[in-house]
């Protein structure tokens, strides 16, 4: 969008104005400034602002929402908006043959022209989108090879045996992954001048440290930093170390690694099974997984943003965000917040 419409109010995109309107009406009437004044900051006219302000006063917010002039028929009709609500909730622009999963609001007035034989502008696509309760949002991505049906199993019959069975043992459910964490780890944005990209000071060299974790739903973590890569023999010192003082026994929920599934770490386990059973996740559903979000703490909110100058020096932060993180049951009983990760939470029904 070009800049004609700050010296042009007829310019102003329909939903810009909308806001205007509101802010204007929401200074005088909540912030008690007087109309004059606001007139004077925003560049309207006092005729208009009090204009808005009847309208507030007679029907409220709404009433200062942009509207066609009488007879003018609206562009996108109603057929168009539910269209448009089934076509984003119910599939993808590759299904309309556009390379892409993510829905803009120009690709979807190029399917309105083509369709309706309607012309409108992405402003206008997203006014409507919004006066329908949807939103433009980050996604959650889905692996294309998770088996929707293999997952509804864990949910509504593994699991609940899972819980049955810890508390038959008196034993503490536990979910437990592992991730690399690296010098090259970086994340998040930062502000400067418009049409330059920032530059930020970092290192260039790489490696790093794996770690394995475990959370449970009621706030407790663990975890164990590795140099170089996790196999069955670092898993089982890992498994040893988490047994290390228990007076229960533990159950984990973990995904499909090849390490996990050894015959060593089995034989491990079954060697042992009055203290520790292993079972999986469901395969591909990350998601499921309470103790992905360690990571995303880890790595995104906290280690992606700083300045890392050596390996030594990420190994100290490392170890500083996570016993961090340790010692912040709050945060980790969030976790098991999430939509798809609530299921740990729960209270165990009355069937178990």
């Amino acid at each position: 969008m070009n800049d004609d419409w700050l010296s042009d109010g007829r310019k102003v995109p329909d939903d810009v104005m909308s806001y205007f309107r509101k802010a204007v009406v929401r200074a005088v009437r909540e912030r008690g400034y007087s109309p004059e004044l606001v007139a004077e900051v925003f560049g309207f006219s006092r005729s208009c602002v009090y204009d808005w302000l009847a309208r507030f006063d007679r029907e409220g917010y709404e009433a200062l929402e942009t509207r066609l002039a009488p007879g003018v028929e609206p562009k996108i009709s109603k057929e168009i908006e539910e269209w448009l609500k089934d076509v984003v909730l119910n599939s993808t622009p590759m299904a309309h043959g556009y390379d892409t999963v993510l829905w803009t609001r120009d690709i979807l007035a190029q399917l309105v022209k083509e369709h309706f034989q309607v012309e409108v502008s992405g402003n206008t696509v997203s006014m409507h989108l919004k006066k329908m309760h949807l939103s433009y949002q980050k996604p959650r991505y889905q692996a294309v090879e998770q088996d929707p049906q293999e997952v509804e199993e864990f949910l509504n019959k593994k699991f609940p045996m899972i819980r049955r069975l810890a508390e038959k043992l008196g034993a503490d459910i536990a979910f437990e992954d592992e991730a690399g964490v690296g010098l090259l780890t970086r994340s998040g944005r930062t502000w400067g001048q418009a049409g330059k990209t920032p530059i930020v000071s970092a290192t260039d060299k790489r490696g790093g440290y794996n770690v394995l974790s475990i959370v449970t739903a009621e706030g407790r973590m663990s975890y164990s930093i590795h140099e170089g890569s996790i196999d069955s023999e670092r898993y089982i010192e890992f498994l040893k170390q988490l047994l290390r003082g228990r007076d229960r026994p533990l159950i984990l929920l973990a995904d499909r690694a090849s390490f996990h599934q050894s015959k060593q770490v089995r034989d491990f386990v079954r060697s042992i099974r009055k203290k520790i059973r292993v079972f999986f996740l469901p395969k591909h559903a990350p998601e499921r997984n309470p103790d992905e979000q360690v990571w995303e703490e880890i790595k995104d909110n906290n280690i992606g943003r700083r300045l890392i100058r050596n390996k030594a020096d990420l190994k100290a932060k490392l170890s500083s965000a996570l016993k961090s993180l340790q010692h912040n049951a709050k945060r980790i009983k969030s976790f098991f917040q999430l939509a798809d990760t609530q299921y740990a939470s729960e209270p165990c029904p009355d069937k178990c």
